[in-house]
């Protein structure tokens, strides 16, 4: 996580090392879950190996995933973070999974301490809006195939391993659809 908020360019070395006694570990097994719904989300993690999926169940039980999150990026249930209240999302590990974790208490501690810190909040709250932008005008501009081209292009490593129901859902087309893709690509 420290390398990640160095990119920003905005920390410097002392107010990075105030992550040092704050960041816990954790690994969670494939099909682990880093939180359900109906319950509040009080961190952020950051992935350090590994891949989690977000997912919400419709009004038929469907489960529909919304993001799949990677390698050395940072993975929240980010609505329920900020408004303190239950999510509706479940996240979950695609494969075993190790993170970092940063506690709501400790980064409202670093706000609070220094400015600088806010300013790296902002950037992570404007970054998710961003990401969510994207995500909703790639489903208005691009195909399927787009989609999955483009998923395939930043993430090789883990896009034939995600099981392909999982898969299709987060590209919205049909798991026979996105079978037929990756026969084509």
């Amino acid at each position: 996580m420290k390398a990640l908020f160095k990119t920003l360019g905005i920390l410097s070395a002392a107010e990075l090392d105030m992550l040092d006694d704050i960041l816990t570990e954790r690994i969670l097994k494939k099909g682990e879950y880093l939180i359900k719904e109906n319950t509040v989300c009080d961190e952020i993690v950051f992935i350090k190996s590994g891949a989690l999926r977000s997912f919400y169940i419709n009004s038929e039980g469907d489960e529909i995933t919304n993001c799949i999150t990677f390698e050395n990026e940072l993975m929240s249930a980010f609505s329920s973070f900020v408004t303190k209240k239950s999510t509706d999302e479940n996240i979950q590990a695609l494969f075993d999974t190790e993170l970092e974790v940063l506690h709501r208490e400790d980064l409202e501690r670093l706000y609070f301490q220094n400015i600088n810190w806010q300013k790296v909040g902002r950037i992570l709250a404007e970054t998710q809006y961003v990401q969510l932008e994207k995500r909703v005008a790639s489903f208005q501009k691009f195909s399927g195939k787009e989609r999955y081209e483009e998923l395939f292009s930043l993430q090789p490593k883990y896009i034939k391993l995600i099981p392909l129901q999982y898969l299709a859902s987060f590209l919205g087309i049909t798991p026979r659809h996105l079978s037929r893709i990756r026969k084509a690509v």
